[in-house]
């Protein structure tokens, strides 16, 4: 199967958009230009995990990306998540799933049970509930709190005034926050909301950053994601008819 690809920078040896390319393809594509992004930054050491998300994309497309090797995956949404990966996490037990969408907390105990981590916690009442799942179904998943960087009211995300109280809740919860997560405001420059991202880390002492996105995914790994989360350059467009 073949589809465009499209892709915002051409910089680096980026593939321009239209392009006929594979997901496959677009895969080895989008690594080589993170590892050449951070060879340049002298990150080589520490390159990101390319978290392929697979929201609202045709199985078969993201039969295609398990078939090329790639385990780490992204999704948005726990019941299409459950309804996609429920099978095929039997196919590929070694498959990675990460949440990077919002979460209602009745929604909490199937997330625990579906996800490997979650990356959008917000609130203190979504961190207890959380906590309790975890804790009964034995299952300590990596946890990272979303920031609301751009205080977009349609977002979700901690704002950055109430991130340090966030934090020092799910650590009274026995959480294990691993790192910070954001969606800069779409028309910003994003390298100002990575920057931010990266500050409150520091100031908190976590070590992983969840940013950039098709978009942006070089200059989020030069500037220290740990975690780039990309889906369209991937995979193609999302249909949601």
């Amino acid at each position: 199967m073949r589809f465009l690809a499209h892709r915002k920078q051409s910089q680096n040896g980026a593939v321009k958009k239209g392009q006929p390319m594979s997901v496959s393809d677009n895969i080895e594509s989008i690594s080589q230009e993170i590892k050449r992004m951070c060879d340049h930054v002298g990150v080589a050491e520490a390159r990101p995990r390319l978290i392929a998300v697979s929201k609202v994309q045709p199985k078969e497309r993201v039969v295609t990306a398990l078939e090329a090797g790639h385990r780490e995956f992204g999704e948005n949404r726990v019941q299409e998540a459950e309804e996609r990966w429920t099978d095929l996490k039997a196919d590929y037990p070694d498959v990675r799933l990460s949440l990077i969408g919002s979460l209602q907390t009745n929604k909490a105990a199937k997330a625990v049970e579906l996800f490997d981590e979650i990356q959008s916690v917000d609130r203190a009442k979504l961190a207890r509930a959380l906590a309790k799942e975890m804790d009964k179904q034995g299952k300590p998943l990596p946890v990272y709190l979303q920031v609301n960087t751009g205080a977009e009211e349609q977002k979700g995300g901690v704002l950055a005034s109430e991130l340090e109280a966030l934090h020092q809740e799910c650590l009274s919860l026995g959480l294990n926050v691993v790192g910070l997560m954001c969606i800069p405001p779409a028309g910003d420059d994003p390298s100002l909301h990575f920057a931010l991202l990266k500050k409150f880390a520091k100031n908190l002492g976590l070590e992983k950053l969840s940013m950039g996105m098709s978009g942006d995914y070089a200059l989020a790994a030069a500037m220290g994601a740990t975690d780039i989360r990309v889906g369209t350059a991937i995979f193609g467009e999302r249909d949601y008819r």
